[in-house]
């Protein structure tokens, strides 16, 4: 059950945050700033109708809004070995994380990839070439299966190189300390091996 005056009150934090009145934020709304100021005291909540348009003129997920709490995620010590790779299913867009988030796209939410350690099919050749590690890999570059991005993680970095279809199938980093290199297939998930 929504609590309105927890609503109310993230309402109002959200609107100050913003340096609006409840004026401004009722004329972007197309609404009575009575009803910002009823919302606000906790007398009602927003209506359904409403909430999309609320969350986007405060820049915040309609469900914190339902929920009246905007928590914040856990500190983790910035530890990049901790990073998070999240891949859209239907898009292919790729989003990291340095620690638990709310990642969405193409209107679903998604769930961290899990790594998996590298197999016969999903391996990568790695030679050290001067400063550089000189990647290459045997997995199809087609639209509907691919290596959709190669990331070299260390304890403090993250360097990231996006692909694409059809793209040839080698990459060229700068060569960092210890680490590990993720990549991602686009049909099988996250996988992980030691550099």
């Amino acid at each position: 059950m929504v609590d309105c005056n927890k609503v109310g009150k993230l309402i109002f934090a959200l609107r100050k945050e913003k340096g609006m009145t409840q004026k401004r934020l009722a004329e972007s709304m197309n609404i009575s700033d009575k009803t910002i100021s009823k919302w606000e005291r906790g007398l009602g909540c927003p209506d359904v109708s409403l909430l999309h348009e609320l969350s986007e003129v405060l820049n915040v997920n309609i469900e914190k809004i339902l929920l009246g709490d905007l928590e914040p995620n856990n500190m983790d010590g910035g530890n990049m070995k901790k990073v998070k790779f999240y891949m859209c299913p239907n898009c292919q867009n790729v989003f990291t994380a340095t620690s638990e988030g709310e990642v969405s796209c193409c209107g679903r939410k998604l769930s961290p990839l899990v790594a998996k350690p590298v197999d016969e099919e999903h391996c990568l050749n790695v030679e050290k070439i001067e400063n550089d590690l000189y990647i290459t890999f045997a997995h199809e570059m087609k639209k509907e299966h691919y290596i959709s991005f190669v990331a070299y993680v260390t304890y403090d970095k993250v360097l990231f190189v996006k692909l694409y279809p059809e793209q040839g199938s080698e990459v060229r980093i700068p060569r960092l300390s210890k680490g590990k290199l993720y990549f991602g297939c686009t049909k099988h998930g996250l996988w992980v091996s030691n550099v």
